[in-house]
């Protein structure tokens, strides 16, 4: 019988050998070369503090026979292995799941290996389909308002850095099952173990497709251009079922709502059918790109293009004067700024990466936070703001959704570009030059305004004056909250479960999947019981 101990901070150089890492390990151990049977790296991470000087941190899950003894204080490896909750019986109606971004794919996967069967509605494409869609709307600046960045198999996050970390608390390692499932879907193993894995679009692609495969290989079924248009719920007894743009009627007891943040329309009509819903916070603001030399420069100095530490990223905070925060947002190294519209009329941005992170530029979104006293109104009253200022960016740019595009230093000094400098701008359909200051409230520019020459002090060349500003940024997360009880159900409206980014629940793809797979299990378990409400 063999036992597994987990080793934290293992502190090695950068460059070290293979020989190195084991001797560390044995001497964490306390035990002979002889009694160490096998180690895997848990995690690894790298601390760059000391740019002459930078770390590899493992964390190591080090095998030896039962019996032997081991130092004292080396703690036995947690049990992060998944394990499901229930099994499905006679199903007399399927679980319904409504969007296909990473919590509707893990909610329907998570069912789906249940025995649940769960059918999955797309209002748009297929993965593939849509991302010929997306870049024809980079490349020709023609919108499909159901197949774009927003809409389609996959959700925003296919077109995304494709980040695969998170900063919820998961005591039950569900974060693990997601990664995971990933990798047996064609994601490389690294991402199991690296601090900060990433993904990147094309890889994104091929994993939507597997996965989906094998939802249906469980009895699942999708169903693309299923834009569901209306849910019908009894005062008394909850939700009987969803209607699609087609006339088509699905009975369903129990609905996933896993749309994204983007599905306005999704979200007027269940406000109009007396779901609970609130504003919440969100962020708006611009994204900014530098040479990428720069930040690894910056970062990792005489290590910089080192094969492990691969493209720098960065986080930044400044709390400014005026009483905003400004931050950083879903930096992209090595990545391009991507048109991230959904209606027509309106210019959003967005940043992504592939899976190399070999592109000219870094980019990040510097965005403001603000709250619902700053768009007073309705439950829908972000919806409508995030609409002003897109609509503003769109006059600004110009036709054929150009973005606009400022300067850092114009922008500082409060004057129009008129031309660009070293930095090329890296979003399609193209970049026009522009004063920014009218497509943002004054507030935010202000904000953003004091903060990039402090970023300048913490990254030197951040606020180089060649730097690009592209607007504008609005689709940081969800604008209202679908509340939901301790049921995972909304608060007045039994049988439906509001998850994932769209219903204010997460911020990324692995917590969205991680709520994805908490949401399917709350399903089961309300089916199995034959509860609701």
């Amino acid at each position: 019988m063999m036992v597994s101990f987990r080793l934290t901070g293992l502190d090695l150089p950068l460059d070290h050998s293979a020989a190195s890492l084991r001797e560390a390990v044995l001497a964490r151990l306390g035990v002979r070369d002889g009694e160490l049977e096998s180690f895997t790296v848990f995690r690894r991470a790298f601390d760059a503090r000391k740019k002459s000087d930078i770390r590899l941190v493992y964390t190591i899950d080090a095998v030896v026979a039962d019996g032997v003894v081991v130092a004292a204080g080396v703690e036995k490896t947690p049990d992060f292995s998944y394990k499901f909750v229930a099994r499905a019986g006679e199903l007399r109606e399927r679980p319904v799941v409504v969007g296909t971004g990473p919590c509707g794919i893990f909610a329907a996967l998570t069912l789906a290996q249940m025995g649940f069967a769960p059918i999955i509605l797309e209002r748009g494409k297929v993965v593939r389909a849509r991302t010929k869609d997306t870049w024809g709307f980079w490349r020709k600046g023609v919108l499909n308002p159901e197949s774009n960045v927003q809409f389609g198999e996959g959700g925003a996050g296919t077109f995304s850095d494709g980040k695969l970390y998170s900063q919820i608390k998961d005591p039950r390692f569900l974060g693990r099952k997601v990664l995971e499932e990933f990798v047996k879907a064609g994601a490389p193993e690294e991402i199991l173990y690296v601090a900060k894995p990433h993904i990147g679009t094309f890889r994104l692609v091929g994993m939507v497709e597997e996965i989906r495969r094998t939802i249906e290989g469980l009895g699942g079924e999708y169903r693309f251009g299923a834009k569901m248009v209306d849910l019908e719920v009894d005062s008394s007894r909850g939700v009987r079922g969803v209607r699609l743009e087609t006339g088509e009627f699905l009975a369903a007891s129990h609905v996933v709502m896993a749309v994204g943040h983007s599905a306005r329309d999704t979200f007027e009509m269940l406000l109009s059918r007396g779901v609970f819903m609130e504003p919440k916070p969100f962020s708006i603001g611009f994204r900014i790109e530098h040479p990428q030399s720069m930040i690894d420069k910056h970062r990792f100095g005489r290590f910089a293009g080192h094969p492990i530490l691969g493209a720098a990223d960065y986080k930044l905070v400044h709390h400014a004067k005026n009483g905003r925060s400004v931050y950083s947002f879903c930096m992209c190294p090595g990545g391009t700024v991507v048109a991230a519209a959904s209606e027509a009329g309106r210019v959003v941005t967005n940043g992504m990466s592939q899976y190399s992170r070999n592109e000219r530029n870094a980019n990040a979104g510097i965005v403001v936070g603000i709250t619902p006293k700053d768009y007073p109104g309705d439950v829908l009253a972000g919806v409508e703001f995030q609409r002003r200022w897109e609509a503003a960016a769109f006059a600004a740019g110009g036709e054929n959704y150009q973005a606009p595009g400022q300067l850092v230093g114009d922008f500082l000094a409060a004057r129009a570009s008129v031309a660009l400098g070293d930095v090329v701008p890296s979003y399609k359909p193209g970049v026009a030059p522009a004063d920014l200051s009218g497509t943002l409230p004054d507030y935010a520019i202000e904000a953003i305004r004091e903060a990039l020459p402090a970023f300048g002090r913490q990254i030197t060349g951040l606020d180089r004056l060649d730097g690009v500003l592209t607007g504008v940024e609005t689709r940081t997360s969800s604008p209202v909250r679908m509340t939901r009880g301790k049921n995972f159900q909304s608060l007045n409206t039994g049988g439906l479960y509001p998850a994932g980014e769209g219903a204010g629940y997460a911020g990324g793809i692995l917590s969205a999947g991680v709520d994805g797979i908490r949401v399917a299990e709350a399903v089961a378990l309300a089916i199995v019981e034959g509860t609701r409400g």
